[in-house]
């Protein structure tokens, strides 16, 4: 395992945190008990919806991680038409919004191609919201040039996807390439040769948990 030694709230959370931080202090030194309380709990709230927990990454060559935290909603074969254009396997993680919400490389690979898709914020746990919704995918070639596909689906609640990943650019396995905010789905098109070891229903946890292995 490779351990993680990040900074424990994500940089797109301070602009939030920082001035928050400030009132709340500011109320403190000038006695305004209510206001304080409350900069307290939204403060707090700020740094639980951005942080950024260490991840013990897998070194498995072969392994291919989960890219979002979450909970496991479908898995199954289908056709991919816009990007792989073939058959894969497609698994779909449901993020709440008290789960983490960073998205993590789930191999090491090389962005070929993204496209951004405006659409609706319908409830991310619903099928249809794969094709419906605002979305953002991302195209990998891994090392053995095997494609992957990860598509970032906004939710009911989730107005806002954050993808650092750009065409050109190399993702190291687990590395952060984006985030979600305020629960959302990730659906990740892996080979249809790769057996997955995770079942539905199942949480999981983004750069940690694997979905399965490559021969």
């Amino acid at each position: 395992m490779i351990e993680e030694n990040k900074w424990p709230v994500v940089k797109e959370g301070l602009p939030f945190l920082i001035p928050m931080a400030f009132i709340t202090l500011l109320s403190l030194w000038m006695g305004w008990k209510i206001l304080t309380i409350f900069g307290i709990f939204i403060t707090l709230f700020i740094a639980f919806f951005f942080r950024n927990p260490k991840r013990r990454i897998p070194i498995f060559e072969n392994a291919i991680l989960c890219p979002a935290d979450g909970r496991v909603i479908y898995i199954g074969e289908c056709e991919e038409n816009r990007f792989l254009k073939q058959r894969a396997l497609k698994v779909s993680i449901f993020m709440s919004p008290l789960d983490v919400h960073l998205n993590r490389s789930p191999v090491t690979g090389k962005v070929i191609n993204t496209s951004y898709q405006k659409g609706r914020f319908m409830v991310a746990s619903r099928e249809k919201s794969s094709s419906l919704n605002e979305q953002n995918a991302i195209l990998l070639e891994a090392e053995d040039r095997s494609k992957i596909l990860l598509v970032q689906i906004a939710g009911f609640f989730a107005r806002r996807i954050v993808c650092h990943a750009r065409v050109g650019s190399i993702l190291r396995k687990g590395e952060i390439f984006g985030m979600i905010r305020f629960g959302s789905r990730v659906d990740i098109y892996i080979p249809v040769e790769i057996k997955p070891i995770i079942r539905i229903g199942e949480h999981v946890r983004a750069g940690e948990s694997i979905i399965g292995y490559r021969e």
